[in-house]
């Protein structure tokens, strides 16, 4: 199935134009959310400059939308020069869309991404009380350790197969369909009519 659906949330891909949507969910985290996210206390502007510097880090990133706001969000980042070799992944979720699986799914879909992308390992940083993450890692059977205090998950995808492309093809698609209808131009474009 292209597109997933939680309670009404649909999960896809944020395209380059809709980088507010990131910023906007991120500047909603509660305190505890942001810090689990951050890994430390960061204010609104640190959230701000994060979000505009995500196309200089040419990074994946995938949210699950209810109506037209992204209330959780999987970031996909290369480390270092190229996607072959290694990736990191983040999470964040809102305080009210917690525990409802919607970070069990972009993970699966962050995987994907890092599959087709040639990545050889897949890491997940996160505090050592997270163990909200810790648990999510563990259901895609990623390696756990203790680094200085943090709790470093890793995964190793799989190599790109056609049907993994065709799959985030298709998942593709039909998230650009669902930006563009989202997309404001087109929506003052109805008002209008």
């Amino acid at each position: 199935m292209p597109e997933t659906r939680i309670w009404g949330e649909t999960i896809r891909k944020l395209w380059f134009t809709e980088t507010e949507k990131f910023r906007d969910h991120l500047l909603r985290l509660d305190r505890e959310s942001r810090r689990m996210r951050f890994g430390m206390l960061v204010d609104d502007a640190f959230v701000h400059k994060y979000a505009e510097r995500t196309g200089q880090f040419q990074s994946v990133i995938y949210g699950s939308f209810a109506g037209r706001e992204m209330h959780a969000a999987a970031e996909l980042r290369m480390i270092g020069d190229s996607w072959h070799g290694d990736a990191e992944a983040a999470f964040s979720v809102e305080r009210e869309y917690q525990d409802s699986g919607v970070g069990t799914e972009l993970l699966g879909k962050i995987i994907l991404a890092a599959r087709n992308r040639g990545v050889d390992r897949l890491y997940m940083n996160c505090l050592s009380e997270n163990r909200k993450m810790q648990r999510i890692a563990k259901k895609y059977e990623a390696d756990l350790f203790f680094d200085h205090g943090e709790v470093v998950g890793q995964l190793k995808p799989s190599v790109p197969t056609p049907l993994s492309l065709w799959s985030e093809a298709l998942d593709n698609s039909n998230g650009f369909v669902m930006a563009v209808l989202d997309f404001p131009l087109l929506q003052r474009f109805n008002s209008a009519a």
